[in-house]
């Protein structure tokens, strides 16, 4: 077996892949979103910024707001911890946005609750969450808590939402999920090789959930 430029204990890049181009997660998220932009429509809630509100939602949108817990974020309309939802209003928003966030959340049961009851009857949240991935212990300390599998995801989605209006997906294989390991970047791999699915290497993890008429939150 010749490892070449693998056979290293250290990563190619430290940086998730951003200083060589789109991370390997970033294409995956994006493919996700692309494939349900016509749930990001009317009012949109999404973590952090809107970036994704905007360039998924085009016209379709008609207001964004962001969800910060961070308090020097500017942009962020509620700096909110989401495991208490208490300044989130209910019933408000069309669309909720949440990518590569809740391994940062420790109550996870809590969080979904409080999305799912910001969200409209009808209403669609769209989650990515990490599955086969490295962690930061600079960017956040002590708060990186969990990865993923698609069970766990389908678990704890449908508890809060009911199975019938929660669907799954899984994006990656040995090879994308090494090169993401390694911090290598979209640009490194062919278009055939990031788009071989392989349910047993689930580098991220994509959520479909809708806010049914009879959610817990209505009853």
């Amino acid at each position: 077996m010749d490892f070449g430029d693998l056979r290293r204990t250290r990563p190619i890049s430290p940086h998730w892949g951003f200083d060589r181009g789109i991370p390997v997660d970033r294409h995956y998220i994006e493919a996700f979103l692309a494939e349900h932009a016509s749930d990001v429509r009317g009012a949109v809630l999404e973590f952090g910024d809107d970036l994704y509100a905007r360039r998924f939602g085009e016209d379709r949108v008609t207001q964004t707001s962001v969800l910060d817990i961070d308090s020097g974020n500017t942009q962020a309309a509620y700096h909110e911890d989401i495991t208490s939802g208490g300044g989130l209003p209910s019933r408000t928003f069309d669309c909720v946005i949440c990518t590569q966030t809740l391994q940062l959340v420790y109550e996870l049961p809590p969080a979904v609750a409080a999305l799912e009851r910001a969200l409209k009857p009808g209403g669609v949240l769209l989650a990515t969450m990490p599955g086969i991935t490295r962690i930061s212990v600079s960017e956040w300390p002590g708060s990186w808590f969990w990865s993923f599998t698609s069970a766990s995801a389908h678990r704890l989605f449908a508890d809060r939402f009911g199975v019938g209006n929660v669907s799954v997906r899984t994006y990656g294989n040995v090879l994308t999920a090494t090169a993401f390991l390694y911090g290598l970047a979209v640009d490194d791999l062919a278009l055939e090789e990031l788009e071989m699915n392989d349910p047993e290497y689930e580098l991220c993890i994509a959520v479909r959930a809708v806010r049914g008429t009879s959610s817990p939150s209505s009853r």
